[in-house]
């Protein structure tokens, strides 16, 4: 909140995050004690703030220390944007990089082959999309624009427009489930004429539908991100789903396969939690 002056008088003005503002009227008793109160809390908040982003850094160099983590950077980079643009709660991280989530859950390293990939699959939640354009259009942003916001090379590749490629190859595809109750088909993420355009996937519905996975996730240089992505039964079925495809490439079969029996063994060691009931 802030004082404007129009004419003789001043108007005590509120500001979104978004950067929209609406008048609250001219100077009053009233509106006195409303902008007072509106210090006395943001000095609390910006004094809350600090404290946490120290907090934040010593956790950091501790992590980097013990080396804690080896999640490649630009995935924590990617995420941390969405949560900048207050998009997380509309992505699941799927595929691959939802290993490092389970990973980190239970204090144990996946072997290294099952981890290698350069792409990141992000499911986009179709039923919130209205919700997901009108915040994008509040913070005057596109879906591309928010991931540049994590590396400033990232581009929409011209022959797969649901996928985002950077300097290093790096790759986001986004994906979403297939059209139904009134889904708009093609999908493109937003307005602008060069954002990205969400595929459709099948199995997709199974995995929103899903209990959510949560998780702090650790890089190489101690940076930490949330990742939220399916819980681990839904990976396993999803995982040999997909193995069992007559069109999947034979390589990718047999990594679908490995990866659902290390998360299956996780789930039986580490997750009782979520063992099925006999």
């Amino acid at each position: 909140m802030f004082w404007r002056t129009q004419g003789n008088t001043d108007y005590l003005i509120r500001e979104s995050a978004g950067g929209g503002q609406k008048s609250l009227g001219p100077r009053s008793a009233e509106n006195e004690k409303i902008y007072e109160r509106f210090k006395a809390r943001k000095a609390g908040t910006v004094s809350r703030l600090a404290s946490l982003t120290s907090a934040a850094h010593d956790q950091q160099r501790l992590n980097k220390a013990l080396r804690v983590g080896r999640v490649p950077g630009i995935v924590i980079k990617t995420l941390n944007a969405l949560e900048a643009a207050g998009l997380q709660d509309h992505f699941l991280t799927i595929g691959t990089h939802a290993l490092y989530a389970y990973e980190s859950a239970c204090g144990v390293r996946f072997m290294s082959d099952a981890l290698a990939t350069q792409d990141i699959d992000l499911l986009f939640d179709s039923r919130k999309r209205l919700s997901f354009v009108s915040h994008l259009r509040r913070i005057d942003s596109s879906f591309i624009g928010a991931l540049q916001k994590a590396d400033p090379t990232f581009r929409v590749m011209p022959d797969q427009k649901q996928t985002a490629i950077n300097a290093t190859g790096f790759e986001v595809d986004v994906i979403r489930r297939m059209a139904k109750d009134g889904d708009p088909h093609p999908f493109r993420m937003s307005a602008n004429e060069d954002d990205l355009w969400a595929v459709q996937v099948a199995g997709a519905d199974k995995m929103l539908s899903a209990q959510r996975f949560s998780q702090v996730i650790v890089s190489e240089t101690g940076h930490m991100a949330v990742m939220n992505t399916m819980n681990p039964l839904t990976f396993i079925a999803i995982k040999r789903m997909i193995s069992l495809s007559s069109d999947r490439d034979p390589k990718k079969r047999r990594k679908d396969v490995l990866q659902a029996e290390m998360v299956e063994q996780l789930v039986q060691t580490h997750m009782p939690q979520y063992l099925q009931p006999q």
